[in-house]
């Protein structure tokens, strides 16, 4: 059943990022090398391509072995942090200031309301939540961290910001920095929400086990 699932879910993960592509490239004015490099600066496609390699990866058994790194336990509740945090930040802060119309607004459904919901439930089903530690999180941040100052950088030299609350041209630094703590605790939130949930089921799962004679 996970090979199934993993299949079907890379399949529509892979499709709505590549879905999106296309609608980029059918509207955007910029060179083939500035749109792609624009598109990739979305915490959206990033976090939905990885989500899809890790789809991919659950296929292929010998690349969900312990030893390899989508295998690693911790690997699928920090990719489903990710994903929920698009989800939930779309679903509440940009839902209202864009309205897609047609295949955008189908693909758009994919990326931000799907999708999160696909992990939830490959997490729920797959993950080994017993194995997942507490201090794990801290590492789970370091990406978002990254990508946080990636795109700071890259819109002081470029004058692009792929979204409103970290657009410099428009807010604030001391704004920039009020968003950032407000996302960080989110990811924080979620993550330790995702270990404590992951953590109650496992103990709830042994407790059943327990009680078969």
């Amino acid at each position: 059943m996970r090979r199934e699932l993993a299949y079907i879910f890379a399949f529509i993960a892979w499709s709505s990022v590549s879905m999106q592509y296309w609608i980029m490239l059918e509207s955007t004015p910029f060179t083939l090398g500035t749109a792609t490099l624009r598109f990739f600066s979305y915490f959206t496609i990033l976090t939905n391509t990885l989500l899809a390699l890790y789809f991919s990866s659950q296929v292929h058994a010998h690349l969900h072995d312990r030893g390899k790194i989508w295998g690693k336990s911790g690997t699928l509740t920090a990719i489903t942090v990710y994903i929920l945090v698009v989800g939930l930040v779309y679903q509440f802060v940009l839902r209202g200031i864009w309205d897609p119309q047609g295949m955008a607004r189908f693909t758009d459904e994919l990326l931000h309301s799907l999708n999160p919901l696909l992990a939830l439930v490959f997490w729920w089903l797959f993950e080994d939540k017993k194995a997942v530690e507490w201090k794990q999180i801290p590492y789970w941040l370091i990406y978002p961290l990254v990508y946080f100052i990636y795109t700071v950088i890259h819109g002081l030299l470029s004058g692009f910001y792929p979204y409103p609350f970290v657009d410099l041209n428009e807010i604030s630094i001391g704004q920039l920095l009020i968003n950032f703590l407000i996302l960080a605790t989110t990811f924080s939130l979620v993550s330790l929400g995702l270990v404590g949930l992951g953590k109650r089921l496992s103990k709830a799962q042994g407790n059943k086990q327990n009680l078969v004679p």
